[in-house]
């Protein structure tokens, strides 16, 4: 029987993670946004964000996060390289993903002591995943790749493994709970709840309500 002799996520996080049902994949642009952002999807009842490494003011944007919104559980997504790892340590991450499964990142993260889960979407990367000491995985892009009935079929041989998932790509209320409702998924990674455009609109309301909206959800599917 395969055993964990590494871990690439601690026990602390993935509970916090299992916590938060949610997290919010974010895009920001602007350093001003990204404190009134937070307090938006706080308000809302989500405390858990995966800010993307997709645009040149994430860092700093993350930084502000820390300083004035100590109560979101800050991760760091698209983090492709062993150097973007050490960048989000420097910052105070508290856990970070990718979209794909590289084990030198992996190993990095680990060296480092950054939760990390990586992305995965076939077998072989789910055994790349654990070969390394990961629980915990990224389900991407979920829903173009088969969404839970392939996930439920690619993890039957591995369900001894206790693994959990974060299903991201395409989820949206009309598919959380069919997501939220598995035991397989720990949370779900959600775009919808702050588009880019709504973020740049400074549409903090309607932030507030998507969140709002699906921890409602949550919190009923779970008994929370």
């Amino acid at each position: 029987m395969y055993t964990f002799d590494k871990q690439a996520m601690g026990p602390e996080m993935i509970k916090r993670i299992d916590d938060a049902g949610v997290m919010a994949v974010l895009v920001v642009d602007q350093v001003k946004h990204a404190v009134p952002l937070a307090k938006a999807l706080l308000a809302g009842g989500v405390d858990a964000i995966e800010l993307t490494l997709r645009t040149p003011v994430a860092i700093e944007a993350a930084k502000a996060i820390k300083k004035e919104v100590p109560e979101i559980t800050l991760g760091f997504g698209t983090v492709l390289s062993t150097e973007q790892v050490k960048a989000v340590v420097d910052v105070g991450a508290d856990f970070a993903v990718a979209p794909g499964c590289n084990p030198k990142v992996i190993a990095e993260a680990r060296k480092q002591g950054l939760d990390f889960a990586p992305g995965i979407m076939t077998p072989t990367d789910i055994e790349m995943a654990i070969h390394e000491g990961c629980r915990v995985l990224k389900l991407f892009p979920a829903e173009t790749s088969g969404g839970m009935a392939h996930l439920e079929s690619m993890v039957a041989p591995y369900q001894y493994l206790d693994l959990k998932f974060i299903p991201l790509g395409g989820c949206n209320m009309a598919n959380a709970r069919t997501y939220l409702e598995s035991p397989l998924i720990t949370a779900i990674g959600g775009s919808w709840i702050a588009k880019r455009n709504m973020i740049l609109d400074e549409n903090w309301e309607l932030i507030t309500r998507n969140a709002r909206e699906i921890h409602t959800l949550i919190k009923e599917i779970r008994n929370i």
